[in-house]
């Protein structure tokens, strides 16, 4: 009886076959369905994530299989339940540029991209290349009235009616709080309530009697001094002058001291340049402003976060009402560690923003060094808001950190051992022996680009991120580092020789 061999998954058994011990797996590509037309369906599936941006490389897997991954698709799709990542890791390791591969691969699918206070700058060129508003603030650069509604102003006359007034109110209020603001950055104490009162009625009766007019921080002032009927009625003072000035003395010196001291070159005019409702993209450019002055830091990003999220609200408000497309943002907080510090509301409107981001239908993406940047306030309240930010990201990539720093990151997202060893491992420096790359760059670290995707309690996903030759040209931290080269005057371009190569990693 003739025994035939039996055809199995690997190889043929019996007489004159040969059985694999190990499948090699395939290599596996992906391509839109121009590149790899009638390829189908001779091709693969992985279990990798599909949804969002492409992102780079997995390096568990031996064929480099694509790993995509962006905050908004996930959150779209089911994958996480709040639409925010926050990237974490060590200097020069890549956090910018991952978060910079993110929000061109979303702008290409309509997401508009919102940077509302750029510290070093990071972003304005990857903005201006996509064709957004770059704004610049600094001392002699530009202004920002606080009082000026902008956007929200705008879509109140296109809307009208009682969702119109609704939005002119909620610009009143910001007005307010921001005038509030810049008060207790001047003090380094926050306004009473009596006080509050008092510039709330102030508010009112600018934003109704001097239209078509946008009023001003001075147009404030000189309010306050007249004191109109309006603004003795919310101080109580029943016709007595002297307990009207009880109340608005204080807060007239505190305003003069905004106008006329360090803040009045940014704050005292009208703004130079507004956010508009149909850009593809803003950047508030602030890298102007030294790092040692850190009031006008605050009040600037302060201003720019208000005006950013009230164009945004305008837009959802447009949207509402059936005036305008709906459209979604993504909103870029890097740097979190010097905005948290810096305090003066900065930790309460970044906490707001980490809530309600869903119903503004937005997205973010929060960058900063370590965990314990999270926890560096003097504030307990505050060291518990920002601790909060991190358990509500929906996700968390991790670059390269230091062990300890992961140790302590594994009481807010689950970390196994080997990963922890990975992430560390990332974190190591290069050998003693410097290398040098193309036209004599020094060469990137071990662990620049390489990034752990963490989403819940799964397992996460390494990958290894490799820039395009257009990222590498408009997002260069260390360009101070190589633009120029021995013989080549300074504000010249380095020597082609110096320009990395396509597709070349960190």
């Amino acid at each position: 009886m003739t025994r035939w061999a039996v055809l199995t998954g690997r190889g043929f058994t019996g007489p004159g076959g040969g059985r694999w011990n190990t499948v090699p797996v395939p290599m596996e590509w992906r391509g839109t369905s121009v590149q790899v037309c009638g390829q189908w369906p001779l091709v693969a599936g992985s279990a990798r994530p599909r949804s969002g941006v492409p992102l780079g490389r997995d390096l568990a897997n031996q064929n480099g299989t694509s790993v995509c991954c962006d905050p908004i698709s996930y959150f779209e799709d089911g994958l996480i339940a709040n639409p925010s990542a926050l990237i974490l890791g060590k200097p020069g390791l890549g956090k910018s540029s991952i978060a910079v591969r993110i929000l061109l691969g979303l702008s290409a699918r309509g997401v508009t991209p919102m940077v509302p206070g750029d510290l070093k700058p990071d972003y304005a060129d990857v903005i201006a290349g996509l064709g957004g508003q770059i704004i610049r603030v600094g001392r002699g650069l530009g202004q920002i009235n606080v009082l000026d509604p902008g956007a929200m102003a705008e879509a109140a006359d296109t809307i009208g009616g009682t969702a119109g007034a609704r939005l002119r109110q909620e610009a009143t209020d910001r007005a307010l709080e921001m005038v509030a603001a810049l008060i207790a950055i001047v003090r380094r104490q926050p306004v009473t309530d009596h006080e509050e009162l008092l510039l709330a009625a102030a508010l009112n009766h600018l934003m109704t009697h001097t239209a078509p007019q946008i009023p001003t921080l001075p147009d404030l002032a000189t309010l306050l001094e007249e004191g109109p009927e309006p603004l003795r009625i919310a101080t109580l003072a029943r016709g007595d002058e002297t307990v009207y000035r009880e109340v608005a003395d204080p807060v007239q010196k505190s305003l003069q001291a905004v106008i006329r001291g360090p803040l009045g070159a940014t704050f005292a005019g009208q703004t130079t340049t507004a956010i508009p409702l149909s850009s593809h993209g803003v950047c508030v450019d602030i890298s102007a402003i030294g790092e040692r002055d850190e009031r006008l830091t605050a009040a600037v990003m302060l201003a720019a976060w208000a005006d950013a999220f009230g164009a945004m609200e305008a837009a959802a408000a447009l949207a509402d009402a059936g005036h305008a497309p709906l459209r979604t943002f993504l909103v870029v907080l890097d740097e979190m560690w010097r905005a948290l510090r810096l305090g003066a509301g900065l930790p309460d409107r970044m906490d707001a923003i980490t809530r309600i981001n869903r119903t503004l239908g937005l997205g973010q993406l929060m960058l900063t060094h370590t965990l314990a940047d999270l926890e560096s306030m003097a504030s307990e309240a505050d060291q518990r808001k920002a601790r909060g930010f991190a358990e509500r990201a929906g996700m968390v990539l991790c670059a390269g950190l230091p062990r300890r720093e992961l140790d302590e990151l594994s009481r807010v997202v689950r970390l196994s051992e080997p990963e922890i060893d990975m992430v560390s491992s990332w974190s190591t420096p290069p050998s003693w022996a410097p290398r040098r790359g193309d036209g004599g760059r020094p060469a990137t670290p071990p662990g620049a680009g390489k990034v752990l995707i963490k989403v819940g309690g799964r397992a996460g996903i390494p990958v290894k991120v490799e820039l395009t030759d257009t990222e590498l040209r408009l997002h260069d931290t260390n360009s101070r580092w190589h633009t120029t080269s021995p013989g080549v005057p300074a504000g010249e371009p380095a020597p082609p020789a110096a320009r990395p190569g396509p597709g070349t990693p960190w």
